[in-house]
């Protein structure tokens, strides 16, 4: 496996407005995408060089979400994830599971941004949340 950068770090947010108006009002950077993720998730990327800053909430217009879940075990919002992206996730979890690392998914699975993902279990890496990331479409490149 080859981890070729960090490609975002995910932070959870109870107030998706404010993070719009710090980070493109008063930072004067941009919201590159957003999306609603499985339906009940609200999701915004902020590029900054290289990387991006993927920022998550429960979704408002329907009031559902599981990221009120996420924010009461962190104890606060705040930095939930390191998401590195790889060349080939199929590869890496392979690997990963084979060398005996714990998987929280043994399968990748979609995410957002037209992505494939898969999370190794944080109980392997001193409680750091690690995402591994493969482009599908070249969609969350900031070139």
């Amino acid at each position: 496996m080859k981890i070729k950068r960090i490609i975002h770090i995910g932070v959870s947010t109870k107030d998706m407005e404010h993070v719009k108006k710090l980070f493109s009002g008063y930072l004067g950077l941009s919201i590159s995408h957003e999306e609603v993720y499985e339906g009940d998730v609200d999701i915004c990327f902020v590029p900054v060089g290289e990387s991006q800053l993927e920022f998550f909430g429960d979704n408002k217009v329907t009031g559902r979400g599981r990221v009120a879940e996420v924010i009461a075990k962190q104890g606060a919002p705040g930095v939930h994830h390191i998401a590195f992206e790889v060349d080939d996730i199929d590869v890496a979890v392979k690997e990963l599971k084979d060398s005996g690392m714990p998987m929280l998914d043994q399968e990748p699975k979609p995410g957002a941004h037209g992505t494939r993902v898969a999370y190794i279990d944080p109980s392997a890496t001193y409680g750091v949340t690690i995402e591994l990331v493969e482009e599908i479409h070249g969609i969350e490149k900031n070139k």
